[in-house]
């Protein structure tokens, strides 16, 4: 484990810029779109802001992360746990499965492997290492 600031501090503004997506956008395009694009460079932000781990890894599992939970929304987990009159599990977790939802995590990661890879950091930072953490 280690911590970042920088990645911290992207993960904290990313979050304030998802909560006023969720709680003032109400359009066809930024809250059903954006928010799912973001949400995935959020959640590399966090995890790059504690653990030191490779960028393909981090990319990977962040993406599968997020495909896991939207499959889970197409099985409507949040109700087969019995979570579904949480509004706060229904917000985290989602209701409602689609493949734009996919589509727009897919494309936040790449975002996030090109940003990283043009700031200079390799897809794996020791040659020798293929483990996960550093």
């Amino acid at each position: 484990m280690r911590f970042n600031l920088k990645y911290l501090l992207l993960t904290v503004a990313l979050l304030a810029i998802e909560i006023i997506i969720a709680r003032y956008v109400h359009d066809n395009i930024i809250r059903p779109f954006i928010g799912d694009f973001l949400v995935v460079i959020l959640i590399h932000c966090l995890v790059m802001s504690f653990f030191k781990v490779n960028l393909m890894a981090a990319a990977l599992g962040v993406l599968l992360f997020a495909y896991a939970v939207e499959i889970s929304q197409y099985y409507h987990l949040v109700y087969v746990l019995g979570w579904g009159s949480s509004r706060f599990a229904k917000i985290i977790m989602g209701t409602s499965f689609s493949w734009t939802d996919m589509l727009m995590y897919t494309g936040g990661i790449i975002l996030v492997v090109v940003i990283e890879m043009l700031s200079g950091k390799p897809l794996r930072i020791n040659r020798k290492s293929y483990g996960v953490f550093h």
